[in-house]
């Protein structure tokens, strides 16, 4: 075995053998990929085979385009046959999810894919051993199809090693070297290897490999069940593969019979104590129990497996993560350690885009696609917690087919992470929702009663809704509202050169007086908008820097990327240190005014300024910034104190009309006055430039990450621009990814919608070409399956002049 390689791979399943697919054929060398057993040996070589490419978000369905793409030629370009067979699938719909269906249907012409809606009596004919019970309707995907799991991971193999991949099977990895933060080399039981990159594509085993290198990777074992059964008169092999999603279970042909799977709700975790050594190639034993509801469910829509003769029951263990999404990218903790594991059933489907998604990020530094809800550090260090991460991975298990409604939460691992305010909030009838591990007010039931319903959302967005939103929106606009903001994620960087540093990796500049706050991104090297956040010069080398709930990991992890290896600047997180009361609104000024003895006046704390002051008994770091569009502060104090800046500020601002804000009217807010949200409205694949951010880019400053990047776009133009568009119709309201079309063309996608309460119009953001991004362009945008005639319009929608911010 060589002692030295560019990149070792450990896992020779299906995603193992196409990155290093991937890799050679970007012109890597020197790729070795380490199996414990035999090619395909885990959780590979039990899959049903089932590819589908229409998924919840347009790059991971682009993800399963190029799967299906490199599956089609594979044969002709290794020798090695992969049985991919595109048969075409068909998905099930009863009243309720037929709704569903309409929108993905939408979704599917706005991804650029073929899909039909059929009658039953057209689905029965494209499947006639089904009964048609309770089915209003079905779609149709002509080119999805089935793959036989081991042929596809020997073809992928065959084209590596043509290549120069080094595959090595029955070799265990024993240890990896980690220093300074940079993983170094892999020990196995036939020898050790150099390295500088790793891959950890281990299956089930990677959250062990993953503890080897100090790296948290959130996957548990989930059996997975299917029946085999033996030869059905009327099963063709063209049969196109058949999910009933109402009934939990899906369908495939099998050597003229029947291959019947589903995903039970109350599903069993395996091998948490750990995964026996030897177990490659090898199933669990048959749980005819457990099997029994999704044998029966199966039986009502295919009767003919009642009769059907059995070969077995399949029982395979398959890495699930707690929100059932994929596990990829470069670890946050370690550099130079890429994960690509947590595929939920689903890795022989996305296994071929997979690792075009990897090499890229290997090779290139990042993808090329945005792949933030696949992103292994959207998990954050709370997921260490195994009974936390178990709780909340059976729940996407067992909710795998449920109808997936926006703005529906979790309800698995909650109460975890409590706010100071958190039992204020309750007390005044939060309703709460979950970020992060934080528990977060999405609305007061109690401002509800105070609600004048001018606006009611039809379809989809109705059901997680109340009218609180309207008129919680409404009184931050009239009088001011208290947020409850500790979830925030917040670090500080300090050490002699902070300030080069933090000037390198941002786009704005941040050499200004000390007390200055710059709104800023963190670009990549293509200029695609890494992380969204404000920093604050707090001293001449030491910055506060705020970012959403949901991304610290991520923006922690790309800062640490860039210091200096000498240790000079330091990051530490206070996310878990600092409580944070937002206070927003005309009245803010007057509320704080009661509370302090500081002077807050716009002359002594103008807008884009930090100032430390004290609310009630409590000293606390005061940031003049918004994003809800009105005058007003985030307050953070020790995390101990934080409910004495509630209390103090919500006794002073009752008289005057103080309303307690949860984060659903934050949306409503923001949207109206055209605050940008990262990982929609902007991500990686998007500039400053077209996102309307260049007023937050200082070309001049100097040298900074993306820069380059930036000066060609400039100088050749934006070929799309963030656009704001109005609905003619109020009460039919986006959500994300709708189309939006230009006649028959459709020319964008929504970023993000809500209704704006203040400016009385249906909101959406989306990316559209320059040539249809005028304002008074007409368009229209496609909300549950309806073409709602909409138009460009100026934005902001509301204060366009930012008078209210600088009150």
């Amino acid at each position: 075995m060589r002692t030295h390689a560019r990149v070792v791979i450990i896992g020779g399943g299906v995603v193992g053998c196409s990155i290093a697919y991937h890799l050679t054929a970007m012109g890597w060398r020197e790729i070795v990929v380490l199996e414990r057993g035999d090619l395909a040996g885990g959780s590979t070589w039990h899959s049903a085979g089932l590819v589908g490419q229409l998924r919840s978000t347009i790059n991971l369905t682009r993800i399963m385009m190029d799967s299906v793409a490199l599956y089609a030629r594979l044969e002709g370009e290794t020798g090695v046959d992969p049985g991919w067979m595109p048969v075409g699938s068909l998905r099930l719909a009863s009243e309720e999810r037929m709704s569903e269906l309409r929108r993905q249907a939408v979704a599917a012409r706005g991804y650029g894919l073929s899909m039909e809606l059929l009658s039953p009596r057209e689905a029965v004919a494209l499947f006639p051993v089904m009964a048609d019970d309770e089915i209003v309707g079905a779609a149709y995907l002509p080119t999805d199809g089935r793959v036989d799991p081991n042929g596809l991971t020997q073809a992928l193999a065959a084209g590596a090693r043509a290549r120069g991949a080094e595959i090595i099977r029955q070799a265990r990895v024993l240890k990896i070297a980690v220093s300074a933060g940079r993983v170094h080399g892999v020990e196995t039981d036939q020898g050790a290897i150099r390295t500088e990159v790793v891959v950890n594509a281990a299956g089930m085993w990677a959250r062990e490999i993953g503890r080897m290198a100090g790296v948290l990777v959130p996957v548990v074992p989930m059996e997975h069940q299917f029946l085999v059964t033996k030869p059905i008169a009327g099963v063709s092999r063209d049969l196109p593969t058949l999910r009933d999603p109402d009934r939990l279970v899906y369908f495939r042909e099998e050597v003229g019979g029947l291959v019947a799977g589903g995903y039970e709700p109350d599903p069993a975790a395996w091998g948490l104590d750990g995964i026996p050594d030897d177990f490659t190639h090898r199933l669990l034993p048959p749980n005819w129990d457990r099997f029994e509801q999704l044998g029966r469910l199966a039986i009502s829509r295919v009767p003919a497996l009642r009769d059907a003769g059995i070969v077995r029951l399949i029982n395979g263990p398959e890495a699930f993560t707690p929100d059932g999404g994929f596990l990829l990218g470069e670890a946050p903790e370690v550099r130079g350690f890429y994960v690509a594991a947590g595929f939920n059933a689903h890795g022989i489907a996305a296994a071929g885009g997979v690792g075009k998604v990897l090499a890229e990020w290997i090779v290139e530094g990042e993808p090329h696609l945005d792949v933030w809800r696949m992103d292994i550090r959207r998990f954050g260090r709370h997921y260490r917690s195994p009974r936390y991460a178990l709780a909340k991975t059976i729940e996407a298990y067992a909710r795998h087919y449920e109808i997936h409604y926006p703005f529906q939460e979790s309800d698995a691992g909650r109460r975890l992470r409590l706010s100071p305010a958190y039992p204020r909030t309750v007390a005044l009838g939060a309703v709460m929702g979950e970020k992060g591990g934080w528990e977060r007010p999405n609305w007061y039931a109690s401002n509800e009663g105070a609600a004048e319903i001018e606006h009611e959302p039809r379809g989809w967005m109705r059901r997680f809704w109340s009218p609180a939103i309207g008129a919680e929106h409404r009184a931050t606009r009239e009088a001011a509202g208290l947020f409850d903001f500790t979830s925030f994620s917040k670090m500080e960087v300090t050490g002699p050169g902070a300030l080069r540093v933090l000037q390198y990796i941002t786009a704005n500049d941040l050499d200004k007086p000390v007390g200055t706050i710059t709104y800023t991104s963190m670009l990549n090297a293509k200029g695609g908008i890494e992380c969204d956040l404000t920093v604050s010069r707090l001293a001449a080398e030491r910055f506060l820097i705020i970012t959403g709930a949901a991304f610290g990991t991520h923006d922690m992890a790309w800062i640490r990327r860039h210091l200096p290896a000498d240790g000079s600047v330091h990051l530490r997180d206070l996310t878990g240190a600092l409580a944070c009361v937002g206070l927003w609104g005309p009245r803010a000024r007057e509320i704080l005014r009661q509370v302090s003895d500081d002077d807050v006046s716009n002359d002594a704390f103008p807008f884009l300024t930090a100032r430390e002051i004290t609310v009630g008994q409590v000293a606390v770091t005061a940031l003049r910034v918004t994003y809800v569009g009105e005058l007003g502060w985030e307050l953070y104090a020790p995390i101990e104190m934080g409910a004495g800046v509630w209390d103090a500020l919500w006794e002073a601002g009752r008289p005057l009309g103080l309303v307690p804000i949860g984060y659903r009217a934050v949306d409503t807010l923001r949207l109206e006055k055209g605050y940008r949200y990262w990982s929609a409205d902007i991500t990686p694949e998007t500039t400053p430039f077209e996102a309307g951010l260049g007023f937050a880019v200082k070309l001049q400053k100097g040298d900074f990450l993306g820069r380059e990047a930036l000066l060609r776009q400039r100088q050749e133009g934006v070929r799309q621009r963030l656009c704001c568009l109005v609905l003619d119709d109020p009460n039919a309201v986006a959500a994300m990814d709708e189309p939006v079309c230009d006649g028959d063309r459709v020319v964008g996608l929504v970023t993000s919608a809500a209704y704006g309460y203040a400016v009385h119009r249906s909101v959406a953001y989306a990316y559209l070409p320059v040539t249809v991004a005028n304002p008074g362009t007409p368009l229209t945008v496609i909300v549950d399956a309806e073409r709602i005639p909409a138009s460009v319009v100026r934005e902001p929608l509301f204060d366009p002049r930012h008078e209210r911010v600088r009150a």
